[in-house]
C-alpha cells in the first residue's frame, strides 16, 4: 500500500471537507447546471465573431476572444443581488480585472454587489461547494476536481489569462554552485508554492521539472501563503519557487537565480469558478457577473494595457504593489476563454503527481461551462 505524504494527507482532508460540506449541495444525477433548461441566446451587439473562438485552437499566437469596447452592454437584474467572491490574494495580477471591476462600477451596472473576500483555496473550496461563498477565482486544482468526482456542483465558467511569451513568470531555482540555467539538477530541492502538487501549475511545472531530471514525484514541496513565497526563496527556506507577474522581477536579472519555464502561452489555466448557488439557483446572476467581467477586459484590458501610465498608476494602487515592478512586466493576455483538453491535461499532471486519489478522471462536460460566457457574449453552444 502506497505511503501517503503530508500533502496527499492535506488533499484527502480538504476533500472529504467538501463532501461533507456540500452534501446538501448535490442534485440526484451529480451534473448539476447540465440538468436546467436551455437559455435563450440572443446576439449581443458590440460582440461580432471575435468575441469567441474555437475551444479546440491552442495556438499559442492565437488571439483572445474581444467585443467592443464597452460591450457587452449591461443588462441590470431586477433585484439587486449580493455576491462573494474568494480569491487566494488581491495582490497578483490576474485578479486585476474583478478589482477593476469594482473599482469602476461594472458590477454595480448589472444590479450585483460584488465583495472579494481572500481566502486560502483550501478554506474556500468547502464554502463554494456549501453556497457559503458564491463564486471563487482560482483554477480547477486537484482538491477541485476530487469533489466534482465525488458528485457536487463545481464548474469551471471562465478564464482569467495566458501569459505574454516575453513573460518569466513560472518556475524559478535558487542556482548552487556550477549550475546555469541550462544546466539545474532539480531532484531533491524543495518547492515553495501557495498549493503545491495539486495545483494546475503542476502541468507546466512537471514539463519544466523534467527537463532538468525533476519531476513531480522527486521534489518536495513547501505550502506559503501568497506573500511568503518569494521572500522563502530569497532567504533560502524553499530552493525554488513558482514566481507570479509581477513578483519575478524581484530576482530577475539576479545571477543567483534562473527562471526554467512557465505556463504554456495561450492556455488559460484557472480563472472563475462558480458553486450551485450560480450554476443553478441563479444562473441570471451567474451571466450578469460573466457580462460585466469581460466588459471589463474588452474596456480595460483588452491590449498592453500598460502602455497607459495613468492605467498603471491606477492599478498599483488597487493591488498595493510596487508601480514601478508592475510597469516592468508584460501585460498579460486576459482570456476569459477555456481551452478544450485542459482539465485532461491537468488531471493528468495530477495523476503523475499521485494526488487525484485513484480516481477516474473528470470528464470535461462536469468540470467546465462555456455555456454562460457564451451566453454573454451572445454565442450559442
Amino acid at each position: 500500500m502506497r505511503t501517503r505524504t503530508p500533502l496527499t494527507c492535506t488533499l484527502a482532508l480538504v476533500t472529504a471537507s467538501l463532501l461533507a460540506a456540500a452534501g446538501c449541495a448535490k442534485n440526484d444525477s451529480g451534473s448539476g447546471g447540465a440538468d436546467a433548461a436551455p437559455r435563450t441566446v440572443e446576439p449581443v451587439a458590440g460582440c461580432g465573431a471575435g468575441s469567441w473562438t474555437d475551444p479546440a485552437d491552442l495556438a499559442a499566437d492565437r488571439r483572445p476572444a474581444r467585443c467592443d469596447k464597452g460591450t457587452p452592454a449591461p443588462r441590470p437584474l431586477a433585484k439587486k443581488r449580493k455576491i462573494t467572491v474568494a480569491t487566494g490574494t488581491l495582490s497578483a495580477e490576474y485578479v486585476a480585472p474583478l478589482q477593476v471591476a469594482v473599482a469602476k462600477g461594472e458590477f454595480a451596472k448589472e444590479g450585483l454587489d460584488v465583495e472579494l473576500k481572500v481566502l486560502p483555496t483550501p478554506d474556500a473550496l468547502p464554502l463554494l461547494a456549501k453556497g457559503d461563498v458564491d463564486a471563487q477565482w482560482a483554477a480547477p486544482e486537484a482538491a477541485v476536481m476530487n469533489g466534482i468526482n465525488g458528485g457536487f456542483d463545481i464548474k469551471w465558467v471562465a478564464g482569467n489569462f495566458s501569459p505574454d511569451p516575453t513573460s518569466k513568470s513560472g518556475l524559478w531555482v535558487r542556482l548552487k554552485e556550477g549550475e546555469s540555467a541550462e544546466h539545474v539538477d532539480m531532484a531533491g530541492r524543495r518547492m515553495g508554492t501557495m498549493i503545491g502538487k495539486g495545483s494546475v501549475i503542476a502541468y507546466p511545472m512537471d514539463t519544466s521539472l523534467k527537463k532538468h531530471g525533476g519531476g513531480l514525484d522527486k521534489i518536495s514541496f513547501q505550502q506559503l501563503g501568497s506573500a511568503d513565497v518569494l521572500t522563502a526563496l530569497q532567504n533560502g527556506g524553499v530552493d525554488s519557487a513558482w514566481l507570479l507577474d509581477p513578483v519575478w522581477r524581484k530576482v530577475d536579472g539576479d545571477k543567483r537565480y534562473a527562471f526554467l519555464g512557465g505556463q504554456p502561452v495561450g492556455e488559460p489555466l484557472g480563472g472563475l469558478l462558480f458553486g450551485p448557488t450560480l450554476l443553478t439557483e441563479d444562473p441570471d446572476a451567474g451571466v450578469a457577473f460573466l457580462r460585466a467581467y469581460i466588459r471589463t477586459v474588452n474596456t480595460y484590458f483588452a491590449g498592453d494595457y500598460k502602455s497607459d501610465p495613468a492605467f498603471v498608476t491606477e492599478l498599483a494602487k488597487l493591488m498595493k504593489i510596487d508601480e514601478a515592478t508592475l510597469r516592468s512586466t508584460p501585460s498579460m493576455r486576459m482570456d476569459w476563454e477555456i481551452r478544450k483538453g485542459t482539465t485532461d491535461r491537468l488531471q493528468q499532471a495530477y495523476s503523475d503527481a499521485g494526488v487525484s486519489e485513484g480516481k477516474p478522471p473528470v470528464p470535461e462536460e462536469k468540470a467546465v461551462d462555456r455555456a454562460m460566457y457564451g451566453e454573454a457574449v451572445g454565442h450559442r453552444l
